[in-house]
């Protein structure tokens, strides 16, 4: 399978996906934090500036997309490094500090058996901080599928185009602050939030899916189906939701933390 991630189509919208992240990283409690890992770290300007804010002594981010982690090596330093990887099998020794997940959780499967493997690389004391979307019932996601499933780009995908993650893999709210507790989670905080995307048009969301969701379809499509797929995508979006300018877009965040008992 190829690297469909793009950089720079991802980083269109860099102001609006980083609200979530510093949210994220507020719910971090303030105390000495020798060893984090960032899980899913994207192109490394996060990664960085977070260890930097919470004075981290040594941060890895992890990703598995080679092309992100070209972008990220320009953040790397003597206290933050990047490596490619497999965050659903990320596990530790039980000597991190901090475990942070920012808007990469929802691409793997089995959360519950990711977030024990992941609490196991906590020390005592040690933090869990994640965050995954939640926008599964929005037209942005819904008309993704439905257009996969139809000719020519549902054969095209061997006649079963790749399920959005988020509708398989995210849980209920109320599902992770139980996994927490069944941990053994101290002081755990879990919220739905809606963020509130004022983009210059309603054609702008094609452009903000096709750098996260829609990459799903890229990895399988042929590369003369790729184009016509995304038109279709836009008019059928634009039919539902109105070619409308400026375009308000709601989007659904799960935010989550707990800590370690000592």
């Amino acid at each position: 399978m190829t690297d469909t991630w793009d950089p720079q189509q991802y980083g269109k919208f860099a102001a609006e996906r980083s609200q979530p992240f510093w949210d994220l990283v507020r719910l971090v409690e303030d105390r000495r934090l020798r060893r984090a890992v960032d899980l899913g770290c994207g192109t490394g300007e996060l990664t960085a500036a977070a260890a930097e804010r919470l004075a981290v002594g040594v941060m890895v981010g992890i990703d598995s997309s080679p092309a992100m982690l070209a972008a990220a090596a320009d953040h790397a330093s003597t206290d933050v490094r990047f490596e490619l990887g497999d965050i659903a099998a990320w596990s530790g020794d039980g000597d991190h500090d901090l475990v942070l997940a920012n808007a990469s959780l929802q691409w793997v499967p089995d959360h519950v058996g990711v977030l024990t493997r992941w609490w196991a690389a906590l020390a005592p004391g040690g933090q869990l901080a994640v965050q995954v979307p939640a926008n599964a019932e929005h037209p942005s996601h819904r008309i993704a599928a439905e257009v996969a499933a139809e000719e020519p780009f549902r054969a095209a995908m061997g006649g079963t185009p790749p399920p959005d993650p988020v509708a398989r893999n995210v849980l209920d709210p109320a599902q992770y602050a139980i996994v927490l507790d069944r941990l053994g989670a101290a002081r755990q905080h879990v919220r739905l939030q809606v963020y509130g995307h004022t983009l210059a048009s309603s054609a702008a969301v094609v452009e903000w899916v096709r750098g996260t969701s829609l990459t799903r379809f890229a990895d399988v499509l042929p590369d003369e189906l790729w184009e016509p797929f995304i038109d279709e995508y836009r008019r059928r979006l634009l039919a539902t939701i109105g070619d409308a300018a400026p375009y308000f877009y709601p989007f659904k965040r799960i935010l989550f933390a707990g800590v370690k008992p000592a």
